[in-house]
């Protein structure tokens, strides 16, 4: 298992730019944000933490179609399919090793952007801690659509489009959880935990559904 994380890491960093793609990205949704809504500092403070999320969640996006598609041009998903280690130990190990390739970058690069945005320290504080609990679920999610289109010789926009909707309740509470943290009325704690929820059953269910569509493809 270590193994394969560490080959997993390196084919993500090397394809297509790997983690400087998604910051690059991420970097240009935000960084269009000012030129929309203009320079109104306070409303740029306001949705900071919103456009942040929005921004890391379709930044994340990127990439997820290749997870298992090295394995598919290259014959080692069958390879997968055969061993005795569980698929769905595969498929999370691959999980794990795509998030810390593609998405931690983007949880690292969020607070100079909360700067950008005219975020205060907490405000930046909430928005990294959130990204950082709620973008693993992002990963898992994405698993499945990427299981489901790796047959497909171009699925990166199906991927898209599958798992975006699946997405919005992470997008939901993060955001809820972040203007919570500056909110003093609104409690910071209760959408925080129910992210980690979320995080911890899409680590259960989007490697169980992402290892039955492989097989489902192979046959």
């Amino acid at each position: 298992m270590t193994a394969l994380f560490l080959r997993d890491l390196k084919l993500s960093i090397r394809a297509g730019g790997g983690a400087l793609i998604g910051v690059l990205f991420f970097l240009t949704i935000v960084a269009v944000i000012p030129f929309g809504v203009g320079p109104d500092l306070k409303l740029l403070s306001r949705i900071g933490p919103a456009i942040v999320w929005i921004g890391a969640l379709l930044a994340a996006l990127l990439g997820l179609d290749r997870l298992f598609q090295a394995e598919r041009d290259d014959g080692s998903l069958d390879l997968m399919l055969m061993q005795e280690t569980p698929l769905v130990l595969t498929v999370l190990v691959k999980c794990v090793a795509h998030w810390t390739a593609t998405s931690l970058p983007l949880v690292i690069a969020s607070p100079l952007l909360g700067l950008f945005m005219n975020m205060d320290e907490t405000a930046i504080a909430a928005t990294m801690l959130t990204l950082l609990v709620g973008s693993p679920a992002i990963t898992f999610i994405g698993a499945v659509g990427a299981a489901v289109a790796v047959a497909l010789p171009r699925g990166g926009l199906l991927v898209s489009i599958l798992v975006l909707p699946l997405t919005i309740p992470v997008l939901i509470f993060g955001v809820s959880a972040a203007y919570a943290a500056v909110e003093d009325p609104a409690p910071f704690l209760p959408p925080f935990l129910i992210l980690i929820a979320l995080t911890f059953f899409f680590a259960v269910i989007g490697p169980a559904a992402a290892a039955l569509a492989l097989r489902n493809t192979a046959d």
